[in-house]
Formats: C-alpha cells, structure tokens, sequence
C-alpha cells in the first residue's frame, strides 16, 4: 500500500500485522479521488479541504489528503495497534503541522463533540460488521460537522444494504471488489 499522487506519491504506507484493520486498497482510494477530482457531482476543492477521517486505522485516506494539499486531516481512531502504525506513517512525511489525531471511541458520548471546525470531505471507514452507521451520520448532522454542500464518502461491504438518514442525500455509489463506496452530500 502507499499514496497514489501528490508531494508523497510512491511513499510505502506501513500497515498493521493482525488482520483487524481492514486498509484502503490502492485501486478502491484511486477511484475516490476520481470522482472527487472529476466528477461533475461534486463540488469540492481537496487543497482548500479540511478532511475528517473517522475509523482512519493505518490513515491511507487522509495521508492521500494531505499528499494532495488539503488543508487539514483530522484522524479519529482508537484501535492502539492501528494508531501507533498511523503516528509511524504520520512522522514519515513531516506534515504534523496539518494533522491532528484523535484517539477516542466515536460511540462514546462526547467523541465527536471535542471537534471545533467544520470538514468539506467526511470520510467513514467502519469495520464491515458495524451496525451504528446511522448513529454516526446523525451525530454528524447534530453537530453540523459537514460544511454546506461538503461531501460524506462511506466505506462499505457491497453486499451490506444501509439505509441512511433522509438528511443525507446519495450521488453516487460504486462496488470495487469486495468494497462499496457511497457518496453522500
């Protein structure tokens, strides 16, 4: 795994031993930032973007963020063996000075709360197994974590049907091997 583009293209992204961080295929990454790039459907500058990575694990998404120019990424992981390989692939490109990591249970009360800005691309990478999506989604709409006409692209299993909060609107969604991405606006 590594970044596909931008000031850190071809760096090696180091990845977890055990198998319970599931990280983000280079081909399924390449193909979000596609649409984020060229698609007519959004409407989103990455080098003016703030981005939140939630469930960041090993942080493949938002180091692609930041090798691209955005302006900021927030990780948002709890899982000590992912954030210690994170904090490692972090220090490998010296842009600490844009990266924030939050280290807290998202279900917990009050995780999502300690966030004081607003993000143009929200990014949700839940294990597949997890059920509290809409949890999420809601506490992201409470809070008015998303910028207006910013951009929540969520990580799926294809075959796991969600159905999401009518605040949300779906604009794409597309199946990359066992992986589902949907973009939400």
């Amino acid at each position: 795994m590594r970044i596909i583009a931008g000031d850190y293209k071809g760096k090696k992204i180091l990845q977890p031993k055990d198998k319970l961080t599931r990280p983000l295929k280079d081909l399924t990454k390449e193909s979000i930032f596609n649409i984020i790039n060229h698609s007519n459907l959004v409407n989103i500058n990455l080098k003016k973007s703030n981005v939140l990575d939630l469930f960041s694990g090993v942080g493949s998404f938002g180091l692609e963020c930041i090798s691209r120019g955005a302006s900021s990424v927030t990780f948002f992981e709890n899982y000590i063996s992912a954030v210690k390989i994170l904090k490692l692939n972090i220090s490998s490109i010296n842009m600490k000075k844009k990266i924030k990591i939050i280290e807290k249970n998202l279900f917990m009360e009050g995780s999502l709360e300690s966030l004081n800005q607003k993000f143009e691309i929200i990014f949700i990478d839940p294990p597949f197994k997890e059920k509290k999506l809409n949890y999420l989604l809601e506490k992201i709409y409470k809070l008015k974590l998303l910028e207006k006409n910013g951009l929540l692209i969520i990580h799926r299993h294809k075959k796991e049907e969600n159905e999401f909060p009518k605040k949300f609107k779906i604009i794409k969604e597309k199946i990359y091997g066992i992986s589902k991405i949907i973009f939400l606006v």
